[in-house]
């Protein structure tokens, strides 16, 4: 694991939008197309907002979050409408976006079909990840029933979340994100930096951001 500090979170945005862009012009310079898994939340926004910009391939670009509430992408709780409000203007508006919604399915329904689907875009070109400060990344949180076996290397791409209080979910597994060619995280302040150092001395399962610490490049500013 790597972390590169930056001077503010203007800085650290400008700075790693850079940095994936030129992550994606490389990958489409050996290969027909890039995937490229995004976050949802708050924190990517201003990312986003570099990001469109680069001039690069987009057209080549297929672009799916890592996690997302199983609502339709109209709903005010979709990841997928930050994607479209942030990351799907200017020149990036030219993506192909792979949702992971199915309207009239349960997670539990679609995952089997996804996974399936999703296994063409396998593996991940670029994954970009945010934490909380509970160390959960994408949907996957501590403690969540069937953790175990959303971390084993046998778990399928995408599994089902059931997060107490809130809406169904649905989530790249484990291994599926810790396979990607390319990983960084994102993180802002003091108590995701501890959070981030304790992780490293937890077991996945009770620190899942652990599960894909190998070879990931950490952007931190205050």
């Amino acid at each position: 694991m790597n972390i590169v500090e930056y001077p503010d979170r203007d800085l650290l945005a400008m700075g790693l939008a850079d940095t994936l862009a030129s992550e994606l012009k490389n990958c489409l310079l050996v290969h027909p197309w890039a995937s490229f898994v995004v976050p949802g939340g708050t924190t990517p926004g201003p990312i986003f907002d570099n990001l469109c910009a680069a001039d690069l391939d987009w057209s080549r670009v297929h672009v799916m979050l890592s996690d997302e509430r199983w609502v339709p992408e109209d709903h005010d709780r979709s990841n997928a409408a930050l994607l479209k409000d942030r990351l799907f203007q200017g020149r990036a508006a030219a993506a192909q976006f792979v949702p992971f919604y199915m309207d009239g399915k349960t997670p539990a329904d679609a995952a089997p079909d996804l996974s399936a689907r999703l296994s063409e875009q396998m593996p991940i070109s670029l994954l970009l990840l945010g934490m909380g400060a509970d160390m959960h990344t994408a949907s996957l949180f501590p403690g969540a029933v069937g953790l175990a076996d959303m971390l084993a290397d046998t778990a399928p791409l995408v599994v089902p979340v059931s997060v107490e209080g809130q809406e169904p979910r649905i989530s790249f597994s484990g291994p599926a994100l810790a396979g990607a060619m390319a990983k960084h995280l994102v993180i802002f302040g003091a108590e995701k930096r501890a959070a981030l150092d304790r992780a490293e001395r937890l077991d996945p399962a009770e620190a899942p951001i652990n599960a894909v610490m190998n070879g990931l490049t950490v952007h931190w500013a205050e």
